[in-house]
């Protein structure tokens, strides 16, 4: 039987981002965004498992797994490599869910983002910048290619508060001061409540999960703070839905005002597999840019029109799942088979890259006249 050192070797040698251990079958790899199994070694028992990943998880947070039935926690190995680590039971077993976080933090070129994600960082200096997407489509990479390129570029002050935290940054211009729940603060609660009296003059919330956590980063935002945080929504409607889901209908006019003064940006993402092989995966995203019109629709409870303001204001930076598709295929990194069974919109795909396909056409002939 492996041990969980040559476990996490292997995905290291394979490129896998996650390694899930359940009783009674074999471990399996996440390659490229599909399961792979691992032969040759199956868990028996809960205890077997237990007994590999005890030594592991913090001393502050051992009782957690007892008392709640789950646990998160980060691990650093011999090799400096960082794990997210989820244990939880199911059906009475225990079960483990590890991710593998690079040691360095990507660029946008690394991670093929469209140049709005530089360009929003670098010329917002107060407000809300969520992004948004399904677990395991990259959020939590693009979010640290942000702090960082503020990290490189701002002497300012970064408070994040993650559970657990993900990529360790180094100081550059910035210092950055990281808090772990469940190990440097209990819960979230009590790290947004001393959070403004922390000097941050950007703060990273790791997830968007509740009334409290939202109304906190709102708040931060409206108060002249840079505030980044994560949530768990598909595409940028529903996260606005989401976030009035959080609160009372007797407290949207309320929350639609503040947003429409706070938001930034919704950014969403989803991870599709690439042609380049060596490439795995490149994101698909769509971007809306809390512009004049779009605090004025949010103020206004229009949420309607924002699929057409998307859809019509390229020039902006602004785009779409089905502008995104297209793109990535005009840029090679995708096929239309593997977009067609990402896209939306089937239909607006196809009209999409006919667009392009006739503007290309009347390039190469102006060209040749």
């Amino acid at each position: 039987m492996q041990s969980m050192e040559q476990l996490l070797a292997g995905m290291r040698k394979h490129g896998a981002s996650d390694l899930h251990l359940k009783t009674g079958i074999n471990p399996h790899y996440r390659i490229a965004g599909r399961l792979r199994k691992i032969e040759g070694q199956t868990f028996e028992t809960s205890e077997e498992i237990e007994k590999m990943i005890q030594p592991m998880i913090p001393e502050a947070k051992r009782s957690v797994y007892d008392e709640r039935g789950s646990v998160d926690f980060s691990f650093r190995d011999a090799t400096h490599d960082r794990y997210r680590i989820n244990v939880f039971r199911a059906m009475g077993d225990t079960n483990v869910a590890i991710r593998r976080v690079n040691a360095d933090i990507p660029s946008y070129a690394d991670l093929h983002l469209p140049d709005v994600f530089h360009d929003l960082v670098e010329k917002t200096f107060a407000g809300l910048i969520l992004v948004g997407g399904v677990t395991g489509c990259g959020k939590s990479t693009t979010l640290a290619a942000m702090v960082e390129h503020i990290n490189a570029t701002r002497p300012v002050h970064i408070i994040t508060i993650e559970d657990p935290v993900e990529y360790a940054f180094k100081p550059n211009k910035a210092i950055i001061s990281q808090r772990e729940i469940g190990l440097d603060v209990p819960d979230f609660h009590e790290a947004l409540r001393f959070m403004v009296r922390e000097d941050p003059d950007v703060v990273f919330i790791g997830e968007m999960r509740d009334q409290e956590t939202m109304l906190a980063a709102i708040q931060a935002a409206e108060t002249g703070h840079l505030v980044f945080g994560s949530i768990h929504t598909q595409d940028a409607s529903q996260s606005l839905s989401r976030i009035l889901e959080f609160f009372p209908r007797s407290e949207h006019d309320f929350i639609r005002s503040s947003l429409a003064n706070s938001l930034a940006a919704i950014c969403c993402q989803r991870l599709i597999p690439a042609v380049d092989p060596k490439i795995g995966r490149v994101p698909s995203t769509e971007v809306l840019l809390a512009d004049t019109t779009v605090k004025e629709k949010i103020r206004r409870d229009e949420d309607d029109d924002l699929p057409a303001i998307l859809s019509s204001s390229a020039d902006s930076g602004m785009h779409n799942f089905t502008m995104s598709l297209a793109n990535l295929i005009e840029k090679d990194f995708i096929d239309l088979k593997t977009a067609m069974e990402f896209a939306p919109n089937r239909e607006a795909l196809m009209s999409k890259i006919k667009g392009i396909e006739v503007s290309a056409q009347s390039l190469v002939a102006r060209l040749k006249t």
